[in-house]
């Protein structure tokens, strides 16, 4: 049942034991991983284009997108404010303005990514039967990759454990995150184990858009893609609006990103005291995308 998982996850292992002292080398690990993303979210797309019935499966698509998003987001929502109650944390206003319009679009350049794809495969009729061995070989490298950026990640073992609210975040954020995957598999007579790996996602969208594809296919995929995208556009808009008063929810909703790419915009609205909380809230679910995602995959 886990040879399937192991065969995944072994490089991510790998690539975790890899530790990494140059700069440079990890600016060139980052840059790789970046454009492989890209690769592999074309093809997707070009996936996508090779199913039947593609106008229907496309409003499948947006469907389990949407439920998968409004049950997931609203079962954090409802538990992330408690936090704020029980443990308030002291934020400062930013001076900076904050290039929210750029993150969104660069956000946003992925979607158009995966559309290239699908346009490319539905114009030019090519053959398609080597995307999903191509995609499969490019995810393997990623994992690498990504392995090696967790462990060079600079957080420490020590720093990790001894900020209780980066970890208190982290943990509702999975508890209530899976509940709502098992909410929604029921809702769209989904599989309860798909449920809980499409919750899984935390706002990794790449990545869980990259796993779920693999080993449910080009339409899950696409949802989880969508799902976890969505995320990081609300959590973009919700943390200028929500952090001075609700910081453990505009940092929990943030999911994985706020260790990365919601991290400037939550330092400079909520300030210096948030980037702690943020950074190990971050980077135990980011941590966790592949270990739950794959787990529940094997199932």
């Amino acid at each position: 049942m886990f040879s399937g998982m192991l065969y995944i996850f072994l490089p991510l292992i790998i690539g975790y034991l890899i530790t990494v002292k140059k700069p440079s080398v990890l600016d060139f690990i980052n840059t790789q991983t970046s454009r492989l993303v890209l690769v592999i979210l074309t093809l997707m797309g070009l996936s996508l284009a090779g199913l039947d019935n593609i106008g229907q499966n496309l409003n499948q698509i947006i469907t389990y997108t949407l439920v998968f998003f409004l049950i997931i987001s609203a079962c954090n929502l409802l538990a992330l404010p408690l936090l704020d109650k029980l443990m308030p944390t002291e934020t400062e206003h930013g001076h900076q303005t904050l290039p929210l319009r750029d993150m969104v679009m660069e956000s946003m350049k992925l979607i158009f990514v995966v559309a290239g794809g699908l346009i490319v495969g539905l114009v030019t009729g090519i053959d398609l039967d080597w995307v999903d061995q191509a995609s499969e070989v490019i995810l393997l490298l990623l994992l690498f990759l990504i392995g090696i950026q967790l462990r060079n990640s600079g957080m420490t073992l020590k720093q990790i454990l001894l900020n209780k609210k980066g970890i208190i975040i982290a943990l509702t954020i999975i508890a209530t995150s899976l509940p709502g995957g098992l909410i929604a598999a029921w809702l769209l007579d989904l599989p309860y184990n798909q449920g809980l790996a499409m919750a899984s996602g935390f706002g990794w969208y790449s990545l869980a858009g990259i796993l779920i594809g693999d080993s449910l296919g080009p339409v899950m995929g696409g949802v989880a893609f969508l799902n976890e995208l969505l995320r990081e556009l609300v959590a973009l808009s919700l943390i200028p609006m929500m952090i001075s008063r609700y910081p453990s929810t505009a940092i929990g909703y943030a999911g994985a990103t706020a260790m990365d790419f919601t991290l400037p915009v939550i330092q400079n609205c909520g300030g210096i005291r948030c980037v702690p909380i943020a950074i190990v809230s971050g980077f135990i679910l980011s941590l966790l995308v592949p270990v739950l995602m794959l787990f529940f995959l094997s199932l």
